[in-house]
């Protein structure tokens, strides 16, 4: 891999990523980065398509017959929080830096992985089709991101998940499921004992989850987990006993258990109804013996399991996430990525790959 040829594709990524975050990109208002990234392509004389605002490409020489490996990251961000010194929307480079909102959650990764892709796309008798992917939605899990493209893409064998893991490869990825929760009653007149009071059955339930412990722990993951984040009734006045009370469940997965036994372990113990909300964001890992991973150790990267989840979840494939930047930098105010992260992030991504394709 010639230094030439690395420079230039991380002064293009630099630029692009700039380009992003001058444009608001807040999940399901893509639009305009869609079409950032769609003048890109164009610009490089490379076919590519948008579904709704999902963005993808193939290698110039993609061949059916071959296996395919997907590189993916999202051009979407939460929104800024209040805590920004900055303009979020400004991208500002200093000392080594690029400030801005999705510079590093996950522009950095999302420009790096188009960088590869560009070098991969003219190259000839590769052993596996390259195709990118830059998906819409991944901040929200929604419905028209990751799992609206998909279905395009072909036979997809195994994948990137472009996210800032410091180059590091998480292999494995805790689920999340959130479940509502509702304890009946009956109201009554809290002056004279009367009723049935729905919040202290919700009480009872709440210190059963609290108390709870899944017996098959992790070593990369830990316990699977279930933490109650929101209660509520819909008592207006002090001197009512509640008829019916609300909360919510989050429960982290660890790859070890289903959604299913999950749910299993609240019907055998809860008085409360409950019902998930989803159960499209499941626990991932991928064989510490697959190639990505071996390519990445004899690069010596090091692996973990990763607490957040991704768009990795939605992917009925192995998958590595891995990517320049930091995680802990995601979602804070004045939100950077170093400049020289994105150079080791191309040439990572290159050498991870070289070993593969």
């Amino acid at each position: 891999m010639r230094i030439e040829e690395i420079q230039i594709l991380q002064t293009e990524a630099v630029d692009l990523l700039k380009q992003l975050i001058a444009t608001p990109s807040f999940s399901k208002e893509e639009n305009d980065t869609a079409e950032i990234l769609s003048a890109f392509f164009n610009n490089h004389n490379i076919p590519f398509s948008r579904v709704g605002n999902n963005i993808y490409a193939k290698n110039k020489y993609y061949d059916v017959v071959k296996q395919s490996i997907l590189l993916n990251s999202h051009h979407d961000t939460v929104r800024p929080n209040k805590g920004y010194t900055l303009d979020p929307f400004m991208p500002i480079e200093k000392d080594g830096k690029i400030f801005g909102l999705g510079s590093n959650d996950a522009g950095g990764c999302l420009v790096s992985l188009i960088a590869t892709f560009l070098h991969y796309y003219h190259l000839e008798n590769l052993n596996h089709n390259v195709v990118f992917a830059a998906s819409a939605e991944e901040e929200i899990s929604g419905v028209n991101g990751i799992e609206l493209v998909l279905p395009y893409l072909g036979q997809i064998d195994f994948g990137i998940v472009g996210e800032p893991t410091k180059l590091e490869m998480a292999v494995a990825e805790r689920g999340l499921m959130v479940i509502d929760c509702i304890a009946n009653g009956r109201a009554g007149h809290a002056a004279r004992n009367e009723g049935e009071n729905a919040l202290y059955k919700a009480v009872d339930d709440i210190n059963w989850i609290r108390n709870y412990h899944f017996d098959k722990v992790s070593p990369l993951l830990g316990e699977s987990r279930m933490s109650v984040t929101i209660i509520e009734t819909e008592n207006k006045q002090h001197n009512v006993v509640p008829s019916q009370c609300k909360f919510v469940i989050d429960v982290r997965v660890n790859e070890l258990y289903t959604f299913d036994e999950i749910l299993d372990a609240l019907k055998n113990n809860l008085k409360s109804n409950y019902k998930p909300r989803t159960t499209r964001m499941k626990s991932t890992s991928i064989p510490l013996d697959h190639p990505l991973v071996k390519a990445g150790l004899a690069l010596n990267r090091g692996y973990y399991g990763s607490p957040t989840t991704s768009d990795k979840a939605l992917m009925p494939f192995p998958a590595l996430k891995m990517g320049p930047g930091d995680s802990a930098r995601s979602h804070t105010a004045d939100e950077y990525i170093y400049i020289n992260e994105i150079k080791e992030g191309i040439e990572m991504y290159i050498q991870l790959l070289d070993k593969i394709i």
